[in-house]
């Protein structure tokens, strides 16, 4: 569904970004189960089949869930609430997710399967037993602990970095910045409007804000604009899909570290962010950017505490040979 989300100057005040441990290993169980293809995720999912398989088996509750993922249609809400901040644990969220009510995650369920064709009589049995709150949170807590957990310092890394930039942009420039490159059916109108899809839904802000989810895995938007949630947008992070196969030309004149630290510049990105990105030292990080700084290749610019590093046009111009220079 498309909605036009009316803002006021206020909500550029109010609105916030968040990073979802738990809403990632969600989507995750989207990939692995084959509901969305698995684009530049390829190989993890092809790594993580094998231990989603086993515990497919060991948690009875994680087919069943899975079980009611469907596109475009409400999905219930319980096994994934929204997001406090940028630094919210695992932990913190899904207790939250166990400490709902049996009879609110019945209710979202009945309403997740209105329209589906009907589930066998032992799937059903799950999930409408008393204990289908605490059997959904633990098959995601295995399935964060067994394959979300060891790529997280990297994810966290890839949405940390497209937060810092787009929060920056709303803060300074406004909406029009904050929304560029979003998505493709996400748009500014000067008039005041965000289009999320021609043709939708009105719906004002009145100064709450927007809460801005961004991911690894999603290829296209999300709209929760009903009461269970904040007023939100999940989008597709900045940065994901960055190759990490270096061209031997580049290899060959800078080094292959060197060049995957410019390759991953494609977004700007802090110290400690590329060290997460790249299974780097913090030392080693630090002296090959000096050196592509030397190079006039990348620059940096402070933000708060840290430095933003982003490439130059020179350093744009030997990643892409046909980008020209100013």
């Amino acid at each position: 569904m498309g909605y036009l989300i009316k803002v006021s100057p206020q909500d550029i005040v109010t609105s916030r970004f968040a990073i979802s441990p738990l809403m990632v290993t969600k989507q995750a169980l989207w990939l692995l189960s084959g509901k969305w293809e698995a684009g530049v995720w390829l190989s993890w999912i092809r790594q993580a089949r094998e231990p989603y398989g086993r515990l497919l088996a060991e948690r009875p509750g994680l087919g069943p869930m899975v079980s009611l993922f469907r596109e475009r249609h409400y999905n219930a809400d319980f096994p994934a609430p929204p997001p406090d901040g940028v630094n919210t644990s695992f932990e913190t969220e899904l207790s939250a997710v166990r400490a709902t009510p049996a009879a609110q995650a019945h209710q979202e369920i009945a309403r997740n399967l209105e329209g589906m064709p009907r589930p066998p009589e032992a799937v059903l049995d799950v999930l409408f037993s008393p204990d289908v709150v605490e059997l959904f949170a633990d098959a995601l807590e295995a399935v964060w602990a067994r394959i979300v957990s060891p790529i997280w310092p990297r994810v966290h890394a890839i949405l940390e970095r497209d937060v810092v930039q787009r929060a920056g942009r709303l803060a300074t420039y406004g909406w029009a910045a904050a929304l560029d490159d979003l998505n493709p059916r996400v748009r500014w109108r000067p008039e005041g409007v965000i289009e999320v899809a021609p043709g939708g839904q009105e719906v004002a802000l009145e100064g709450r804000g927007l809460l801005f989810v961004p991911s690894p895995f999603v290829s296209g938007v999300s709209s929760y604009l009903e009461q269970a949630w904040p007023y939100a947008i999940g989008y597709p992070a900045r940065g994901t899909g960055i190759t990490h196969e270096t061209p031997d030309g580049l290899a060959t004149l800078i080094g292959r570290t060197r060049a995957r630290v410019l390759l991953e510049l494609a977004v700007p990105a802090t110290t400690s962010q590329l060290v997460h990105l790249l299974g780097l030292s913090l030392g080693t990080v630090g002296g090959h950017l000096a050196a592509l700084r030397g190079a006039g290749l990348v620059t940096g610019n402070r933000t708060g505490r840290g430095v933003l590093y982003h490439r130059t046009a020179l350093g744009d111009s030997l990643v892409s040979p046909s980008t020209p220079l100013p």
